[in-house]
């Protein structure tokens, strides 16, 4: 079952973008985006989509209840793609109540909205009615040097970011088993690729590298993440959408396991290639250890077997490509990035508290 006509949230973010363009550009459907546009939401990621007349847009609150109850009866979708969302653990720590109400109160105002709009449509339409929410793994908290999230793991969040996001998860979840509202839940690894907000770890390197600024990295940057490209992330979220059970939960990662540290290598190896710096050294030599981030989870890594296994879903990028691809991306298009650091976000340290703040 491929959907005609699907609401995305936070389809301006980074993730959220990348969905919109392969959905404009590689499917029929059509799309509403909605998105608040906050620091993170940027309609120049969607300049190609925004040309096509399947791709409509309304900046909207999704915890504005009235707003989302006329997206629906004006739009009328048989799917929903949730991923609006505050989404940066530091920014989650400096600053926890924009959390709180974007990803629990905003995911349950869009469920009530979609739930009175669903219980409206015929039996047909209501079985064929998706509402796909968009989590992230560390919900599931954190890995020692051995295992694998599953779709069975315990919830153990760490971080305001992610206690947020898991309470969103068992609320999606509740209105599945209480009013038989037809959801699929994702809970992805780190994404990376282009388009990404410059306050996360790759794009940040890779643009503080070429600016001959320090190259920050938490602790002594042994702290693993399973990256995940977006395009890759972006084809399972369509797939889960069309083709996930009701009910179901697919983890969704890249079998891309490095430590901080091995990604800061990486990217400094393919900008040593691609843009040597003029004095001959190594970008590596800008690399800089700083104070660790608070409660920083030591590892995460996902088990894709059950996505592989169900969907057919497996990533089409290898680390190395996607970081070869992303860097030359990042370097073919300043004009987008520095757009975003002449705005609200100059590549300054989030996530310290006031007191370490203080303290330099």
């Amino acid at each position: 079952m491929q959907h005609k006509r699907i609401l995305v949230t936070g389809g301006a973010g980074f993730i959220g973008s990348a969905v919109v363009r392969q959905l404009i550009g590689e499917t029929e459907a059509e799309v509403l985006n909605v998105d608040k546009l906050t620091y993170a939401g940027n309609l120049s990621s969607l300049a190609d989509a925004r040309q096509s007349n399947r791709h409509h847009f309304l900046q909207a609150d999704i915890c504005d209840a009235a707003a989302m109850a006329r997206a629906f009866a004006d739009f009328r979708p048989d799917a929903v793609m949730h991923l609006a969302a505050e989404s940066h653990v530091d920014r989650s720590i400096d600053g926890p109540a924009e959390f709180i109400q974007t990803n629990v109160v905003g995911t349950f105002t869009l469920l009530d909205a979609a739930t009175a709009y669903w219980r409206g449509l015929d039996d047909a339409a209501r079985a064929a009615f998706r509402f796909h929410h968009i989590s992230t793994d560390e919900v599931f908290g954190s890995l020692g040097d051995e295992g694998m999230f599953t779709e069975e793991t315990a919830y153990d969040p760490r971080s305001p970011y992610s206690a947020s996001k898991a309470s969103s998860d068992h609320l999606v979840r509740a209105w599945h088993h209480t009013h038989g509202l037809p959801v699929v839940v994702t809970n992805c690894s780190n994404n990376y690729g282009p388009y990404h907000f410059p306050e996360k770890l790759i794009p940040l390197v890779i643009l503080k590298a070429i600016s001959g600024q320090p190259l920050p990295v938490y602790g002594d940057g042994s702290n693993i993440r399973d990256w995940l490209h977006v395009e890759d992330h972006a084809r399972a979220l369509r797939l889960v959408v069309d083709q996930g059970v009701p009910g179901e939960t697919y983890c969704v990662g890249g079998n891309s396991e490095r430590t901080n540290l091995q990604v800061v290598h990486a990217i400094c190896d393919e900008l040593d290639a691609a843009r040597p710096r003029a004095n001959g050294e190594s970008y590596r030599s800008q690399i800089t250890y700083v104070k660790d981030r608070p409660g920083h989870d030591f590892r995460y890594a996902i088990d894709t077997a059950k996505i592989g296994r169900e969907l057919g879903w497996t990533p089409q990028e290898s680390f190395e490509s996607g970081i070869a691809g992303t860097v030359r991306w990042y370097l073919a298009n300043e004009a987008w990035w520095s757009a975003i650091h002449d705005g609200s976000y100059r590549g300054e340290r989030l996530g310290l508290s006031i007191e370490d703040t203080a303290n330099g």
